[in-house]
Formats: C-alpha cells, sequence, structure tokens
C-alpha cells in the first residue's frame, strides 16, 4: 500500500531536483515546476522557508503609536503586532487564549487593552491576561485555581529594521542581527535616518497570479530590462547594472540614478553624508526569503511578497523619504511622479511573472537553465530556497557570515 507523504516530507523526485539546482550555474537547472504550484510542497515551504527563520511580515509604521494593533496573516495563519505603551513593537498568535476566537479583526488604536469580541477577555499590550469577567459565574471575575498571571497571548519574536517588521516562528530562533548583518553592513552610510512615509502616495498593492518566488527571481535580475522594461532601459539600461550576489540576498547595482520631477516640482532632500557612490548609484535587492529592498539617495523603497497560495501572490509597496519636509504640499506632484514611476515598473513585470507560472505547469519545461553571466543573483535564491527546502534554514547564519559585500 502507498504511504501517503505529509507535508513534512520531501518527496524523492524532488531531492533529485534540488540537487540540479544546487549544481554550478553553467550546468545547474531552476527549481523543479512543483516547486510553484503544488499545495503539498507549498506546505513544506511554509515549515522551512517561511517558519524556520527571520521573514518580513510587515512595516512598524502598522502600529507605530502606543495603543496601535494590526493584524496580519503569513501561509493562512493569524499574527497580529502590538505597540505598547513603552514604544516596543511586539508580535502575537492572534488567538484568545479562552476559546481561540481571532483578537484583533483591524487595525485600530486600543489604548491600553485588547477586548475579545466573544467573552470579553482582556489584555495588556504586553500580552499579559489582565480580565475574565464572569468567569466564576455572574458578577464573579475570578475563580479558585485560575490564575490570570498563568496565561498569556503567545509571542512570536520580532525584529524592526529599516521600517519593516520581521518575525521568526522557529523552535528555536536566532539572533536577528545575525540574520541582518550583512546588509545593514552594506548599508550602514544610512543606518539612523529618519524614514519618511506619505501616505496613500507612498503605497502601491498588486495582486499576481503566480507563485511569490517568481515576484522575487525577477526583481533580483536585470537581464529582462531591455525587452519588459524598455522605457526605463533607455535611462537605466542594462549595460549600467552589475550582480549582487550574496548568500542571503542578492539582486543588481545600477550606476546611472539620476532622478526627473515635473516641471516646477522640487527634488527630494538627499540623505546626508553619504558616500560618492550614492550620488549615482543604487541598489535593488531581494531580502531572502521575501523582502525587496530599492535604496537611493533620496528614497528608499520595500515591497513585501506575501504569499496567498501557491499561485497568487500579494506585494505590498511602501516608499520612504528622509526628511519630513518631502510630506508638505510643495513636494505633492513630485510623491505622486515617484509613485507612478514605480508602480508603472512594477506593473510591467505583471504580465512576465504570470506567464512564467503558467509555463511552471508544462510538462515541457525542466526548470529551465541559466545564463552563467547574467543570471547569477536568481540562481543564487534558487540554491537558496533548496538548501532550504532540503534542511530547513538552520544553516543559513554560517552560510551569511561569510558574505563579503563592502559597505556603501
Amino acid at each position: 500500500m502507498e504511504t501517503k507523504r505529509t507535508s513534512d516530507e520531501l518527496p524523492e523526485v524532488m531531492t533529485v531536483g534540488l540537487a540540479d539546482v544546487l549544481r554550478p550555474i553553467a550546468f545547474a537547472r531552476g527549481l523543479p515546476n512543483p516547486c510553484y504550484h503544488d499545495r503539498e510542497l507549498a506546505k513544506l515551504e511554509f515549515n522551512r522557508v517561511f517558519a524556520d527563520g527571520w521573514t518580513g511580515a510587515g512595516f512598524s509604521k502598522d502600529a507605530a503609536q502606543p495603543g496601535d494593533v494590526y493584524p496580519f496573516e503569513m501561509a493562512g495563519l493569524p499574527f497580529f503586532m502590538a505597540r505598547g505603551r513603552d514604544k516596543q513593537l511586539r508580535v502575537f498568535h492572534n488567538v484568545c487564549q479562552h476559546r481561540g476566537r481571532t483578537l484583533v479583526a483591524e487595525p485600530k488604536n486600543v489604548k491600553k487593552a485588547m477586548v475579545c469580541p466573544y467573552h470579553s477577555w482582556t489584555y495588556g499590550l504586553a500580552g499579559d491576561l489582565i480580565g475574565t469577567p464572569h468567569i466564576g459565574g455572574v458578577g464573579k471575575h475570578s475563580c479558585p485555581g485560575f490564575d490570570k498571571k498563568s496565561i498569556a497571548l503567545k509571542e512570536v519574536p520580532s525584529a524592526e529594521w529599516f521600517g519593516l517588521v520581521f518575525i521568526n516562528l522557529a523552535e528555536n530562533p536566532t539572533v536577528f542581527g545575525q540574520y541582518i548583518a550583512p546588509i545593514a553592513e552594506r548599508w550602514r552610510a544610512f543606518e539612523g535616518l529618519t524614514l519618511v512615509h506619505t501616505g496613500a502616495d507612498s503605497t502601491i498593492k498588486f495582486e499576481l497570479a503566480c507563485n511569490w518566488k517568481l515576484a522575487v527571481e525577477n526583481y533580483c535580475e536585470s537581464y529582462h530590462l531591455p525587452w519588459v522594461h524598455p522605457q526605463l532601459n533607455t535611462y537605466s539600461p542594462l549595460d549600467r547594472h552589475r550582480a549582487i550576489i550574496e548568500p542571503a540576498y542578492s539582486g543588481q547595482i545600477s550606476d546611472c540614478y539620476g532622478p526627473e520631477f515635473p516641471a516646477g516640482a522640487p527634488a527630494f532632500p538627499n540623505a546626508p553624508e553619504l558616500p560618492a557612490f550614492w550620488a549615482s548609484g543604487a541598489e535593488y535587492i531581494s531580502l531572502f526569503p521575501n523582502v525587496l529592498l530599492g535604496l537611493h539617495r533620496d528614497h528608499y523603497f520595500a515591497v513585501l511578497i506575501q504569499p496567498r497560495g501557491p499561485e497568487e501572490t500579494h506585494e505590498r509597496f511602501e516608499i520612504f523619504y528622509y526628511s519630513d519636509a518631502v510630506t508638505g504640499p510643495a513636494f505633492e506632484a513630485s510623491r505622486a511622479n515617484n509613485r507612478r514611476l514605480w508602480q508603472s515598473i512594477f506593473a510591467e513585470d505583471r504580465n512576465a511573472v504570470e506567464s512564467m507560472q503558467r509555463g511552471r505547469r508544462s510538462p515541457g519545461f525542466d526548470g529551465g537553465r541559466f545564463s552563467p553571466e547574467m543570471d547569477q543573483p536568481t540562481h543564487i535564491f534558487h540554491q537558496w530556497i533548496a538548501r532550504a527546502l532540503i534542511d530547513g534554514r538552520s544553516g543559513e547564519i554560517n552560510t551569511a557570515a561569510q558574505a563579503t559585500a563592502p559597505a556603501r
């Protein structure tokens, strides 16, 4: 009798296919087709990729003020972040410890406490249980043997960096500083800057009919620029881009960043005291597994890639500036122009990634081959995914420690 595979087992045929991914780029194949559409494999991917290390979950601005709470999901599991009175951000499983009802249904400011809508069990912003109305009978809010101090919401390890919120669902989570160190060192010239988000004109959202990995790998390479982004290629051409290849992230460097603004509209203020590289340089990086980053002298953006199933992806794109002055009406046209630019570029990618998704169901495709010169960022990402699927992410810190990225 055939034994049914569980979501924690990697099929033998997949192990063989992933071994091909781990070969040198000139001989490697891409990730096997099931990595992009198989539902059982998607469950294993959640356990070994998303739940076994630090993963992008949201933005600091989602819960910016004390008392703010913000619900979100990751692979169908409910969580919420809360900003305490101590200004500390915490992330919890979004379930009341009484009967398991979802506790936070919408973003809001709760002032000091969260009340479950089912039986009004009440929790402080640090997750502590502070109220149990009628638990001992009508009018009796305590009962013998019941110790509120022994019950609390289940907190998830979390960290904030560069306006982003990361969580770690691993049984033995690593220190966040180890995970983020390679890219934080690379971008240390921007450390400590105030990041200013201007509201709706700094937010872009996309719903894509593709696996989340296609969105990541499309972003990290510039090979497609002449054909998918012909207008962009006229002022940021392919030959002005270089690959970024590191164990924990990959992407591209552009050496011709020079923004244009509508007539009469002011340029955005630059970050102060930057190295000379940033006068015309920009970097576009995929931080594995699911965060896309774009850094420039006058603005920064982050894109959170959120799987909605093996063939659906939500992209949440947030733009940040380095000066409060940008929030004023004088910059309205400049902000709108910047948003239109990035929205149009990412919209051009939609057809490419959705078409690749359709191709991943074809028996005529076996993972594909790589250009040894142009596809290195994508191959690095595929190898990172392959290793995580085979062994989990336990070895990523040692691998990341080998990174030699220069500080910029």
